[in-house]
């Protein structure tokens, strides 16, 4: 991965594009006060060094799927080979190594019951190379990836210029065709690929793409952000949590990490380890002390397992470029 160092127009362009992936370049501009080939050529510039990236994600609760967050401990002869087939999966989102090379983190969203068990009855447990596999349902999210405030640089007034409109009041799940899985699966690689590329890929006029777009998300299904390495913004110690917290406070538990700035995933699960939460810090005392002083301040967790995060192989639905 090349050197690259932010200033603020970098700054403000990933901020621009973490709040809408696919805002046009001269909006961004208008908004920062410089030209449109600044900001176009800054966005190529990040993406070539592997620091920056636009994505569509898909938002699997409104398809009617299930989401659920995995433990894969295994041997560290076979971890990266298996966090690597688990990241090839379309139905994973996240995937990363932790615990010293002996443990995978998963999140999948699975269309079916017969897909979960095809991956947990089937597909993990069949290399003796997986020692164990725990399974969380993943109840209520309070805090995700695209509302970290590790990227925010811009004002709210700028910010406000920037959004697109509110998404649609969700009514049911969404159904999916073959030209919107077409859609879909370029966007997962390049968020701001051209009406006409996605038009050649699901055999529709540009028109007929721009709309099912504007469609599918005001509909709450795709989001388009962009995917930033913590590490790019001074955020190079990630960290796993799973904590079990007093079941008559969880909520409120849940809802306080939202909070806390360090936090970019934080979800109420199944299983014993009722909280899973993702956190990002400057460094290991930076995580010491929010450990030692912001979780420790919330009396009603019992117990907390935290694992540093080594490498990630997937994040947003997208395979991370092994350059990252």
């Amino acid at each position: 991965m090349d050197t690259v160092t932010l200033d603020a127009t970098d700054r403000g362009l990933i901020h621009a594009l973490r709040i809408n992936g696919r805002v046009p370049f001269r909006a961004v501009a208008e908004v920062l006060g410089v030209s449109e080939n600044t900001i176009a050529r800054r966005y190529q510039r990040l993406r070539s060094a592997g620091l920056l990236r636009v994505v569509g994600m898909v938002n699997g609760v409104r398809l009617g799927y299930t989401s659920w967050t995995l433990r894969v401990r295994c041997t560290p002869d076979a971890a990266s080979a298996i966090a690597s087939a688990l990241a090839a999966r379309p139905d994973t989102y996240y995937v990363h190594l932790l615990s010293g090379g002996t443990e995978v983190s998963c999140n999948v969203q699975t269309p079916t019951a017969a897909d979960r068990n095809s991956l947990l009855l089937d597909k993990l447990p069949r290399t003796n190379r997986v020692t164990a596999v725990s399974a969380h349902l993943l109840l209520r999210a309070t805090a995700l990836p695209t509302t970290w405030t590790g990227p925010a640089w811009l004002t709210e007034q700028q910010a406000h210029q920037l959004r697109p409109g509110p998404a649609s009041p969700a009514t049911g799940p969404v159904s999916l065709d073959q030209q919107d899985r077409a859609l879909l699966e370029i966007l997962a690689r390049d968020g701001r690929a051209g009406y006409t590329e996605l038009a050649t890929a699901a055999g529709i006029a540009d028109s007929t793409v721009k709309r099912r777009l504007d469609t599918l998300r005001r509909a709450g299904v795709v989001t388009f952000t962009a995917d930033v390495a913590p590490a790019t913004l001074g955020f190079p110690t990630e960290a796993r949590l799973w904590m079990s917290v007093q079941p008559s406070r969880l909520s409120d538990v849940a809802r306080a990490m939202a909070d806390h700035p360090e936090v970019s995933f934080a979800a109420m699960t199944t299983g014993p380890s009722n909280l899973v939460a993702a956190v990002n810090c400057r460094d290991a005392d930076d995580l010491c002390r929010y450990l030692t002083e912001r979780v420790a301040a919330l009396d009603a967790i019992q117990s907390i397992e935290t694992a540093p995060v080594i490498r990630t192989f997937k994040a947003a639905g997208a395979c991370i470029p092994t350059t990252r």
